[in-house]
């Protein structure tokens, strides 16, 4: 792997529109091949997206629910399964473990006890490296979390990184803003959110990313807040 993410200034609107309309093109496309060949994504059933049985996974796990709100940890749970979900778009064979911890140790920089002067991107992937590396996960692996971390939200690059970094970015996509949605089976979705509640999910999300913002007005979403994205979450619907 290449040197770690440490920063994520803000980007510039014509750049981030260019990432934005290459993405909406190639989910049109998307959505028009299902369409003509009636195709319908691979259903997930719920054994596929258990916690992983490993002490790691345990302890990342016990970690987030004690420093999180409920919506929060379940989005991130609900950002593992649907990652899983589209696994079909990277063809690619994934750690899962890894991608357990990566998932659920997403969002960690929104949370009180992990925010700091860095972007929550950052402070998240710093915190939950550290934390991978306290408890014996090999280095290549916890940069790897690292990174799943570091770059969840990143529009145009995320998708071209490993399939563990591409497969949160879909997920948490999917979550957060319902994009996607095309790619995931019905069933799977249902099943998720009745599994893993939203449980005020989106005004609770919305509030925590504009606090963001407000407090750091040079980060990474905020020209995604400034294009609409809380408008966008607002109004997502599966």
């Amino acid at each position: 792997m290449s040197a770690l993410t440490t920063t994520k200034p803000k980007s510039g609107k014509a750049c981030m529109l260019c990432h934005l309309a290459s993405g909406a093109a190639t989910s049109s496309l998307s959505k028009a091949r299902n369409r003509i060949f009636r195709r319908q994504p691979p259903y997930l059933p719920p054994q596929a997206y258990v916690i992983p049985d490993s002490a790691l996974s345990r302890k990342a796990l016990a970690l987030v629910t004690e420093c999180s709100p409920s919506f929060l940890l379940n989005h991130s749970l609900r950002s593992y399964a649907f990652g899983l979900a589209m696994a079909h778009k990277v063809k690619q064979t994934i750690d899962q473990e890894v991608f357990f911890v990566g998932s659920v140790m997403h969002d960690l920089g929104l949370t009180e006890a992990y925010s700091g002067a860095e972007t929550f991107e950052i402070e998240g992937a710093r915190a939950a490296r550290e934390f991978c590396l306290r408890h014996d996960l090999a280095p290549q692996k916890a940069d790897l979390v690292h990174e799943m971390v570091a770059l969840h939200n990143s529009v145009g690059v995320a998708h071209r990184c490993d399939p563990e970094i591409a497969l949160l970015h879909f997920g948490a996509g999917a979550d957060v803003a319902g994009l996607w949605g095309h790619d995931l089976n019905r069933r799977t979705i249902e099943e998720v959110l009745a599994r893993f509640p939203e449980e005020g999910f989106k005004p609770g999300m919305i509030a925590l990313i504009a606090q963001e913002v407000r407090h750091k007005p040079q980060s990474y979403m905020s020209t995604l807040v400034e294009l609409g994205f809380l408008k966008q979450m607002a109004k997502a619907r599966w």
